[in-house]
């Protein structure tokens, strides 16, 4: 699994400092928790909104709401297949970030694979904004969720 993101850090001091982490879900509630807003997606949802919006010419105004977000969390990247109108969607999403808002990425595909989601022009474009100012983790091993089930904690029997 891959972890990228730019992470733009708050001027004021008495905001924490964001930082990529194996965790996106710790890491969106410390930002919550900081008095941040947080939009979340998945890569899907984000081509959902994009047709949603094309038919009225509505797609810039989207983003730029997405936009007020200080953190933007775009999860799951490469577990489905993806169409055109999320390929497009990550690309203005991203480009519409680079240098001003914070963006989180989670794949398990790994930058360079992009372009098996996406046109390999958009992907290069996309991969460049979203690494240029990233923290790039890497993690490795077994599922938190499956071994918790596998040991018998966060499970409820079905009765």
């Amino acid at each position: 699994m891959y972890f990228l993101g730019m992470m733009l850090h708050p001027p004021a001091p008495q905001q924490m400092r964001v930082r990529s982490q194996p965790n996106l879900q710790q890491s969106r509630q410390q930002v919550v928790e900081a008095g941040m807003r947080v939009a979340w997606f998945r890569l899907e949802d984000l081509g959902a909104l994009m047709r949603a919006h094309r038919s009225d010419d509505s797609v810039t105004k989207v983003v730029a709401r997405i936009l007020r977000a200080d953190l933007i969390v775009i999860d799951d990247i490469g577990l489905l297949p993806v169409g055109a109108d999320a390929a497009e969607g990550l690309y203005r999403l991203v480009d519409a970030a680079y240098e001003k808002r914070s963006i989180a990425v989670s794949s398990n595909l790994h930058p360079a694979g992009f372009d098996e989601l996406m046109p390999k022009t958009l992907a290069t474009a996309t991969v460049d904004r979203l690494l240029h100012h990233a923290h790039v983790c890497q993690t490795s091993g077994d599922s938190i969720r499956l071994t918790e089930a596998l040991a018998g904690r966060g499970v409820t029997a079905m009765s």
